[in-house]
């Protein structure tokens, strides 16, 4: 049993020595301002969380993520378990958090209480002519140019340093289940897909990917959700434009199955636009992958070879 079971993930947070070149790239990346007091940059997506990326000024770094619980007696039942202190949230939308830190020393912040925001229009979504059938007649598809409109955050993925060690300690404290674990050889784990047990109520594939690695322990990349897979191509020609840095695709992954795009913001930090991932209930249960179906598309740029 776990301690609480957590909804979603909320944020991730970076350090870096310069704000506006950030900001500047996050607009690119398709973010919309979330004001706030100097000296810190919130960033927010299209839907109605009040930030989804934040900058605080100094070297260059990954500062860790949020993890958003479904009540607040939820997160005074945590800290309780923790022996820590419930904090006011200082960042748009308010509300509460407990500051963990997980076996590798990633700071997780465990969140509740915060204000939804209105979500900002987008596009009305245009149906598709396919598979034989035409829904879309008297009217001509003209996708939007400009950057990718980011949705909301999806998941995080951290190179942790003992794979074991650190699923026990995500599902002892927020309930994540498994959907798919990396076993290179048989009953040998480097790695999990887990995701939120919402119950009857779906979630994506993954919220929290933990791998194994022979560096020492490292975020590997956030990913954002966009509106549709005209709009993350449209977001892929806007960077390319712009002489953004590419990472890895345009592809679908083979776990997850969502369409994927990643790039590198001006420090070297990965971030992915996606769309069109799976969506399971907790009693879908989970399933054991190889290192071939984590590196595997369906179709699109197969994963390049991986720096150093």
């Amino acid at each position: 049993m776990s301690i609480v079971k957590a909804d979603d993930v909320a944020f991730v947070r970076f350090t870096a020595p310069d704000l506006e070149i950030m900001q500047a790239f996050l607009r690119d990346f398709g973010m919309l301002d979330a004001p706030a007091p100097g000296g810190r940059l919130f960033m927010r997506g299209y839907g109605t969380a009040p930030f989804v990326h934040a900058t605080a000024e100094g070297p260059a770094g990954f500062g860790g993520f949020g993890i958003r619980l479904n009540s607040i007696a939820d997160l005074h039942l945590l800290a309780q378990s923790e022996g820590l202190p419930v904090e006011a949230l200082d960042a748009p939308g308010g509300g509460y958090r407990v500051k963990l830190s997980d076996p590798d020393g990633f700071a997780v912040e465990a969140v509740a209480g915060q204000a939804p925001t209105e979500p900002f229009p987008l596009a009305r979504h245009v149906v598709w002519n396919q598979g034989g059938q035409y829904p879309r007649t008297s009217e001509v598809r003209r996708v939007e140019q400009g950057p990718s409109h980011v949705l909301r955050l999806g998941h995080v993925v951290l190179g942790v340093s003992n794979f074991r060690q650190s699923e026990a300690w995500y599902k002892q404290r927020f309930g994540l289940v498994t959907s798919d674990e990396i076993q290179p050889a048989p009953n040998v784990a480097i790695g999990a897909f887990l995701r939120c047990d919402r119950g009857a109520l779906p979630c994506d594939h993954h919220t929290v990917f933990l791998l194994q690695t022979d560096n020492r322990p490292h975020f590997m990349h956030a990913a954002f959700e966009v509106a549709d897979f005209d709009d993350l191509m449209a977001g892929h020609e806007h960077l390319k434009a712009k002489s953004r840095t590419a990472a890895w695709g345009v592809g679908r992954h083979y776990l997850g199955s969502q369409i994927f795009d990643y790039w590198r913001d001006p420090w070297g930090h990965e971030v992915e636009h996606w769309t069109d991932g799976d969506k399971l209930f907790a009693s879908d249960g989970g399933g054991i992958a190889t290192i071939e179906d984590l590196m595997d598309v369906q179709w699109g740029m197969k994963m390049p070879p991986l720096p150093g």
